[in-house]
């Protein structure tokens, strides 16, 4: 017989099983990975119910500073009347999801999965060539963009690390980040600024994660997305001065 204190005080002193990058190890479903399909679905149907849902939420270089959580936003739109965009970034989610929200644990992995679609939204706007009258031939200054494409990029990069730090065979996704971009120069209307921001980031992220001294994790999880940001903020203002320098100096 014992009694309930010392039971929790057992449960409390026990050793945690965790997987081999330091997460919890968890049993039943992904849950972070499922919840951000489930919103992007949700979007979707949204998108198409709701006349004015896209346009309240996408992202362009032109409203990015007015209104900079379209960053985050557009992640989880996808193009109108093209129901494949948003199930072959859904299929690649569900494919890396649950992988790496296991290993690196949802708090981890949900922070890759948001700052690489910001990565992707900071790349467009600092690639976007800048126009200055809209019409009648808009630029990717004032286009808008939609879809998780950035953000699965991201995991992409981070899985890549992941799999190398492990030891495991990181060809298959190799070979799936090449593909994927190089249809972003050859498919029109894919923002290949958004995957190439996403991937950066989540490369960097990922390095992050895998190399992480085992004392230092906690920390590393903290201070690596910190430095991301700030990074991300640097790039913006870089390219915030150049525009200001373009414009004052009269050029297109």
């Amino acid at each position: 017989m014992h009694c309930v204190d010392c039971v929790a005080e057992a449960a409390r002193s026990a050793p945690v099983a965790r997987t081999a990058l330091g997460a919890p190890l968890r049993q039943g479903r992904p849950v972070v990975t499922l919840t951000i399909i489930g919103l992007c679905v949700v979007s979707y149907v949204l998108q198409l119910v709701l006349p004015g849902w896209t346009r309240l939420w996408v992202f362009s270089p032109s409203n990015a500073l007015d209104e900079p959580w379209r960053a985050v936003t557009s992640a989880f739109l996808h193009a109108q009347g093209l129901p494949l965009h948003l199930a072959f970034n859904m299929v690649a989610l569900w494919m890396i999801g649950p992988y790496l929200e296991s290993t690196l644990g949802r708090a981890r992995f949900v922070t890759l999965y948001l700052l690489s679609a910001v990565g992707g939204a900071v790349a467009t706007f600092v690639l976007a060539v800048p126009s200055y009258s809209p019409v009648p031939y808009p630029s990717a200054w004032w286009g808008g963009t939609v879809g998780a494409s950035g953000a699965v990029f991201g995991l992409f990069g981070a899985v890549l690390l992941v799999l190398r730090r492990l030891g495991r065979d990181a060809r298959g996704i190799l070979g799936i980040i090449v593909l994927n971009g190089v249809l972003g120069f050859v498919l029109p209307g894919v923002s290949w600024q958004a995957h190439l921001g996403g991937l950066l980031v989540g490369l960097a992220l990922g390095a992050a994660y895998a190399w992480a001294p085992v004392a230092r994790r906690r920390l590393v999880a903290v201070v690596a997305p910190l430095a991301v940001v700030v990074l991300l903020v640097v790039a913006t203002s870089g390219a915030l001065l150049w525009l200001g320098s373009r414009s004052l100096l009269g050029g297109p």
